[in-house]
């Protein structure tokens, strides 16, 4: 895991347009990152794609009002929902996910692409899409231009939030409306969509579940021709997006555990260490985190939309070690610390590779089959693709963030900083700059974690993706 959180700074515009454009191109090539797919992949996409959409597996689901809540520019659509009362005070969740497994089967050359990509990479100027666009964008995306193949999870979520899934069928549906973060609005949404993320809310609150979602940087073209820095907050509906996710993976876990089988997510909390480094980063930010106040508790006390907040919450997410996929073993309990729960993922089978595997397993359990041979044997691989896949995004997310960071900051040598020390090694000391939030590192010698430094940029260098700072005090 990287040692830095992300700068966090105000939208501003950047004018070296053409550097960056050299810089992501650069960091592309560095770490393989494809850009276009093979022939024979391409020629399969289209064969799948005409598939017909409607057949004997399939249960028509066209008659329910289902709607996708995404970025307003995404066409890779993996989710649609209905919200219903359930009878008394529970809600039921229809969580229809894109059907990739009808158009990608195990070993056909779609299936081994995917493998070697794992996951859909993302870069300022374009995206490395998991599948071709004829399928990921268009065929298996449910987008509301016709009706399209799902598996629908029906998700129980009862007055606390605990959640069991009711059933698992592949069925045909259509999407009534794209909605967007951006513009939707309460009267385009069901009835009980608010409702049903508090209540996937509280039950992370009692289970002392640490996960925040935080906003992201990002890099994006200005009106100028050239790109700009912002800093996008976290919306609302967003976040209560997420919790129908979540409250669908969770439930898919839980049946996969009690069948013996299935891939999760695995997160370690982060270590003593880790939790000291994260004190003094709170401090050089201006966080008041009181002494007896657990590690998972001051992170819910935070605001992911205050800059400072988004960078400790950032910080947090790298200090734990980073999450990773194990298959079901006899005699554990795969642990997610950040969820504090079993959990798996099941919800983005466009964007990631595992996902399509956990949904067939669900599938076929929750309709009293057992799981095909070659998903069972999937779990035993996808661990490793699924982490080297994980690995490169990780690099160029990395990459990307220390190109802003070094376009951002490159004019501004001789400019003083405050400082805190976070850690420090026999490489000399980390320092956490407070605005923008930087973590970097300092030759600075005979000084304690908490300690207070002036520092100065001595250069910021793009081709490099590198800044340096000296210690004046």
């Amino acid at each position: 895991m990287p040692d830095r959180t992300f700068a966090v700074v105000d939208a501003m515009p950047v004018h070296a347009a053409g550097e960056l454009q050299r810089g992501f191109d650069q960091i592309r090539a560095e770490n393989n990152v494809p850009v276009d797919f093979p022939a024979d992949v391409v020629a399969a996409a289209a064969r799948a794609a005409q598939q017909p959409a409607v057949d004997d597996g399939h249960v028509e689901r066209t008659d329910l009002p289902f709607v996708t809540l995404d970025p307003q520019s995404s066409r890779d659509l993996d989710q649609a929902f209905v919200i219903e009362s359930g009878g008394g005070a529970e809600l039921i969740l229809r969580y229809a996910i894109a059907d990739v497994g009808w158009f990608v089967k195990p070993a056909d050359p779609l299936d081994v692409e995917a493998f070697r990509r794992g996951v859909t990479t993302y870069l300022p100027d374009l995206r490395s899409a998991l599948y071709p666009p004829v399928l990921s964008e268009r065929a298996a995306s449910l987008l509301p231009d016709g009706p399209r193949p799902a598996v629908i999870f029906v998700v129980r979520v009862a007055a606390d939030g605990a959640v069991a899934l009711d059933g698992v069928e592949r069925a045909i549906i259509r999407s009534r409306a794209k909605l967007s973060y951006e513009t939707a609005s309460a009267a385009d949404l069901p009835a009980a969509f608010d409702d049903l993320a508090a209540r996937i809310t509280s039950a992370e609150d009692r289970r002392g579940a640490s996960r925040v979602e935080v906003p992201e940087q990002v890099v994006e073209p200005d009106d100028n021709g050239g790109f700009r820095i912002s800093f996008r907050p976290r919306l609302s509906n967003e976040d209560a997006n997420a919790a129908m996710s979540l409250a669908t993976n969770l439930a898919v876990a839980d049946l996969l555990f009690a069948n013996r089988t299935g891939l999760f997510r695995v997160m370690a909390e982060p270590d003593e260490r880790s939790v000291r480094r994260l004190r003094f980063t709170a401090k050089a930010l201006g966080l008041e985190w009181p002494d007896a106040m657990p590690l998972g508790r001051f992170q819910r006390s935070l605001t992911p939309n205050v800059a400072t907040h988004a960078a400790f919450l950032m910080a947090v997410r790298r200090a734990g070690g980073g999450a990773g996929y194990a298959p079901f073993t006899d005699g554990i309990v795969p642990w997610h610390a950040a969820m504090a729960a079993t959990y798996c993922h099941a919800t983005a089978p466009l964007r990631r590779l595992a996902d399509r595997y956990v949904i067939e397993a669900a599938l076929a359990i929750a309709n009293g089959h057992p799981v095909p041979d070659a998903v069972q044997a999937a779990f035993a691989t996808l661990p490793a693709a699924m982490e080297k896949a994980d690995a490169r995004s990780a690099r160029v997310e990395r990459a990307v963030l220390d190109l802003v960071e070094a376009v951002t900051l490159k004019g501004c040598e001789g400019r003083t900083y405050e400082a805190v020390v976070t850690d420090v090694d026999d490489r000399g000391a980390r320092i956490q700059i407070a605005e923008p939030a930087v973590v970097a590192r300092v030759n600075a010698h005979r000084v304690e974690p908490g300690d207070e430094l002036a520092v100065r940029l001595v250069s910021a260098d793009p081709a490099k993706r590198t800044v340096t700072f000296e210690r004046i005090s």
